[in-house]
This record gives C-alpha cells, sequence and structure tokens, in this order.
C-alpha cells in the first residue's frame, strides 16, 4: 500500500516525490509533531502555574484572615 499524505486539502503519494522533497516531507512531519508536543505542554505548564498561584492566594488568605483554609 502506498503512503500517502495529505497537504493543503489535497492527497500525495510519498513515492511521487523526488529524495529531496521526502527529506523535506520527513522535516515537515518532525516539526509538525514537535509544534504538537510542545503546545500539549504549554498546556500542561498553564495548569501547573494557575494551580501554583491559587495554592499561593490560599496561603496569603490564611496567613491574612488567621483560618487554615483545607481542602479535606
Amino acid at each position: 500500500m502506498a503512503r500517502k499524505f495529505k497537504l493543503e486539502d489535497k492527497e500525495y503519494d510519498v513515492e511521487h516525490l523526488s529524495d529531496s522533497a521526502k527529506v523535506t516531507l520527513t522535516s515537515l512531519q518532525f516539526v509538525s509533531s514537535r509544534i504538537t508536543e510542545l503546545s500539549n505542554m504549554s498546556a500542561l505548564l498553564q495548569r501547573a502555574k494557575n494551580s501554583y498561584v491559587n495554592s499561593l492566594k490560599k496561603e496569603m488568605l490564611t496567613e491574612k484572615a488567621g483560618i487554615i483554609l483545607e481542602d479535606d
């Protein structure tokens, strides 16, 4: 079965590409994969940041009010 890829809503057969185009396609696939990976990492880090901000706010309120605000 021939490998195919889609570019701008058109499907192409990898076997019909020149060697140079195949190398470029491999690079494009790598970059696209890294963009997805970094986007996922960014979302994860944003969630962690939000959690740290919330923890810090809770700690500051506890210190100011003198009341322990636990999540039990």
